[in-house]
């Protein structure tokens, strides 16, 4: 009897242990579930953080800058030289087919740098530099728009040109024109009349920074032809390379071998374009010989370390100290001690630069107007501030690519939206939002500068005139009677003031290598993509 009630007690307590486990089991399978959904919540906003960081998240195009993008291609087909390839500028035709003949050259293409019909070969290179940058970096962004092989083509057609007026390693011809005798005309590219004489540089009239931007311009070029075409890549890149060589062997300025050129893109020196053309050398080679003229030998002689600079078609430093962060950035194989200690200050020099961009930052420049434009000289004064907002949006990917999540300015510290914000206000001030409500890019928005310091377009293209009668055209009271699309004009006073008047070369005159910055610029901000980490 007492076995039984023993083991009936036993029974009875097994199941009222079994029932105690049933009553736990909601609790735990609750708990359970909330700790699942926590898990979900903390994975999704990692996911949403690697998304907000990753270089392929969602592209959203804003159209507002891809009807802008559009319209500033454009300006290179008014722009061009020589026989014309399927022509949609109507009032455009063929121009400066002997261009070179003299010298038994073709120099028959490239392009006419501003609003006169001079072929300038230093702000030419640097046009072809910067629409090379612009396509390797958003080459993406710019064919989802359909725009990539315009880009390219407008490419081509100044690299043509500057493979040709490279005949032998040593002579590079730097010019098409006397720039005297065609500031005394006014006529239509078409109707060209007065004599075309050509410029070169040698090893006895050395021109170490035309030379070595044009080897910048071939050696980035090479790397947006290297899959389209490897035979034209592989000559872009023999030429420069010998350009490089010809450069650095017989060092020299253009502007005291060569003293007429002052007056039109005068040259404050050579160290940076070397810096330039040896980095778009490396990478385009994968030759650490060009990494190591960068840093070791020349960097703390020419890299200009420490001193931020305004980048223009003049001063390559800032454009040198942005391209070779990347290399610090997105890693680079086989990189010495040393080598890599002096692009850690190409960066940090990048750095500098970034931060006296933003507006709040502590080190911010005070060169600015009003508004908020960057402006630092009067003459073409939006150069500086789409250059510093192409310089901009691309640090801003880079930083994105790499996973950088913040840049510090003297304690402060910054995201890479911070970066494309101020690159976005400087591209909506040029495009309307600005004290004139003028769109400064001809042809975009309904207010924008009708009378363009241009001679192509200010003469109508049935006009019968030449060189002299043509300046009836200067100073009419008419609106320029042909639209040259896509013209970036100077820009407005620090007044953001614009006179918008023929004559007003200051302010009215449009540039090729302004519009290149301003592609580059549009298809960095286009969408909301990052760059590729190699070219």
């Amino acid at each position: 009897m007492e076995n039984k009630q023993n083991g009936a007690k036993y029974a009875d307590d097994r199941r009222k242990s079994k029932g105690g486990w049933l009553w736990w089991l909601p609790v735990l399978v609750f708990a359970a579930i909330v700790l699942t959904m926590s898990v979900l919540t903390i994975l999704k906003f990692v996911h949403h953080l690697k998304r907000s960081l990753s270089p392929h998240r969602p592209q959203k195009v804003i159209q507002k800058y891809a009807d802008a993008l559009e319209i500033a291609m454009q300006f290179f087909d008014v722009q061009k030289s020589g026989k014309l390839v399927n022509n949609n500028i109507a009032w455009r035709g063929d121009s400066g087919l002997l261009d070179g003949s003299q010298e038994s050259l073709d120099l028959s293409k490239g392009l006419y740098d501003a609003g006169d019909l001079i072929k300038f070969g230093f702000p030419m290179a640097f046009t072809a530099t910067m629409l090379s940058w612009g396509i390797l970096e958003y080459g993406n962004q710019m064919n989802a728009l359909k725009q990539l092989g315009h880009a390219q083509d407008s490419l081509k057609w100044i690299t043509d040109y500057l493979i040709n007026a490279h005949p032998s390693p040593n002579v590079l011809y730097i010019q098409v024109g006397d720039a005297k005798s065609d500031h005394d005309c006014w006529e239509r590219p078409e109707t060209m009349s007065e004599m075309r004489p050509l410029t070169q540089v040698n090893a006895s009239f050395p021109g170490t920074e035309v030379a070595a931007e044009t080897a910048a311009a071939m050696a980035s070029a090479s790397l947006v032809f290297k899959k389209r075409n490897g035979t034209y890549s592989d000559q872009l890149l023999v030429h420069a390379q010998q350009l490089f060589t010809f450069a650095d062997t017989y060092r020299g300025s253009y502007s005291i071998s060569l003293p007429q050129v002052q007056e039109y893109y005068n040259s404050t020196g050579y160290g940076d374009e070397l810096l330039w053309a040896a980095g778009w050398l490396y990478y385009a080679t994968g030759d650490h010989a060009y990494l190591n003229y960068v840093t070791e030998l020349n960097g703390q002689e020419f890299a200009n370390w420490g001193s931020p600079t305004w980048f223009s078609w003049d001063d390559k430093h800032a454009g040198v100290q942005i391209l070779l962060s990347r290399i610090n950035l997105f890693g680079a194989k086989e990189v010495s001690d040393t080598e890599n200690l002096d692009i850690q200050v190409y960066r940090k020099t990048a750095e500098a630069i970034m931060c006296r961009l933003l507006p709040d930052s502590p080190t911010a420049t005070s060169s600015r107007t009003d508004s908020g434009l960057i402006w630092i000289v009067q003459y073409n004064s939006l150069q500086h501030a789409v250059a510093s907002a192409f310089l901009a949006v691309l640090y801003s990917d880079y930083m994105l690519t790499s996973r950088t999540e913040t840049l510090y300015c003297s304690g402060k510290s910054y995201l890479p939206d911070d970066l494309r914000n101020f690159a976005i206000s400087q591209a909506d001030y040029l495009l309307g939002e600005n004290p004139m409500n003028m769109s400064y890019l001809v042809g975009f928005g309904s207010n924008y500068p009708l009378y363009l310091h241009h001679r192509g377009s200010s003469i109508p293209a049935y006009a019968d005139t030449g060189c002299k009668d043509g300046f009836k055209w200067l100073y009419s009271k008419n609106p320029n009677p042909n639209v040259a699309m896509g013209a970036f004009v100077g820009g407005p006073f620090l007044n953001e003031s614009y006179i918008d008047i023929r004559n007003n070369s200051m302010q009215g005159e449009p540039t090729t290598y302004n519009s290149a910055l301003l592609v580059g610029l549009l298809s960095g901000i286009v969408t909301t993509s990052s760059v590729v980490k190699s070219f």
